[in-house]
């Protein structure tokens, strides 16, 4: 028979699983995951391409979540099994229960009339005596009837909600999955137009005005950040290759196209520019005579002479001017024009921030 403690672990199981299906993507995140404006003066691919990578971000989580809460039922629904097997066991030893009191049943006379039992017995208290012994051995077959069709009962239940269960986990786990591809693609698309718009302005060399992102909740308590979130370092300060005069003058970072770029530390925007080798670019003045160099860019979101913040997303990456692919090429410069560079990496870690 199923334990009282087997069978409330097997219903919260259940419950978690459901738990699983219930936990149903935002509505940020429903359906196409599109949004055409962000909620604030950003409008066009640049504001599209940054809510969808909002969306994406969301939509991972979800998908990411669920595939742990799926891998964690399934190392559960492993144990269960075995916990069912042995009601299997326990339903298999009380039909064997059965089947010895039955045959007892009929090696002790129990299948006989009364009145036969009555000329048998050797006295009256001998008859009571076979009596109780008959009622009782009635009574246990009774119960281990009863005990057996319980038990077969539960086992049909669970069996029949543990499989409801995970075929509801597997739909939903497709749904996240088919999201998030389809969030991938619309990505792709609004990050291809960005960067036609980009490639415009920038052949043009002139740019046309800043598209406001919507910007990070959560501030920095930090004074100094890296400039993207999630990256890969591609070409270093110093450097040599043929697609440069001289030698690299800043640190590369392998971002795809429209990922946000953040200003390092707070400081006023002093040069705005789409045109030349470096496409659209920024630089920023900081504090303490030091200057920050975004390029290659492709969407503005400041204005020249506008104060910004540390983390502030100041545009989004691309490959305008002289690129090879998208990245976003970052420098640091004792004074606002090129050729002043120092080496980004060592002095970001002089400020708490180490790239890896």
């Amino acid at each position: 028979m199923l334990s009282p403690r087997r069978h409330s672990v097997l219903c919260a199981f259940l419950v978690c699983a459901l738990a699983v299906l219930a936990a149903r993507p935002s509505d940020s995140s429903a359906g196409d995951g599109v949004s055409g404006d962000t909620g604030g003066s950003g409008t066009g691919a640049g504001a599209q391409v940054a809510q969808l990578y909002q969306d994406a971000a969301v939509a991972t989580q979800q998908y990411e979540r669920g595939r742990i809460q799926a891998e964690t039922q399934r190392a559960e629904a492993r144990r269960l099994e075995g916990l069912l097997d042995e009601e299997r066991r326990e339903i298999a030893v009380l039909h064997e229960d059965l089947g010895r009191i039955a045959r007892a049943q009929y090696r002790d006379g129990g299948a006989l009339p009364l009145a036969a039992r009555l000329l048998l017995a050797g006295s009256p208290e001998e008859l009571m005596r076979g009596q109780r012994v008959l009622s009782q051995a009635d009574l246990a077959v009774n119960n281990a009837i009863a005990k057996s069709r319980r038990a077969e009962a539960r086992l049909a239940t669970d069996e029949a909600k543990a499989e409801a269960a995970w075929q509801a986990l597997e739909e939903r786990n497709a749904e996240l999955a088919a999201m998030k591809a389809s969030i991938a693609r619309k990505l792709e698309e609004a990050r291809t137009r960005l960067q036609g718009e980009a490639d415009v302005s920038a052949a043009a060399g002139s740019c046309r005005g800043a598209v406001r992102l919507d910007q990070p909740e959560t501030p920095f308590t930090t004074e100094w950040v890296a400039p993207v979130e999630t990256y890969t370092l591609s070409a270093s300060f110093g450097s040599g290759g043929a697609r440069w005069a001289n030698r690299h003058t800043g640190q590369d970072f392998a971002v795809p196209i429209g990922t946000p770029v953040r200003a390092v530390g707070a400081g006023e925007v002093v040069k705005v520019s789409c045109g030349g080798a470096f496409g659209m670019e920024i630089v920023l003045e900081h504090r303490g005579g030091y200057y920050t160099q975004y390029a290659h860019l492709a969407s503005i979101a400041v204005d020249q002479g506008e104060r910004v913040e540390t983390g502030q997303w100041i545009g989004q990456s691309g490959t305008t001017g002289n690129s090879t692919g998208p990245h976003l090429h970052f420098e640091v410069r004792v004074t606002r024009e090129l050729g002043s560079g120092v080496d980004p990496v060592p002095w970001l870690a002089a400020r708490g921030v180490r790239l890896g």
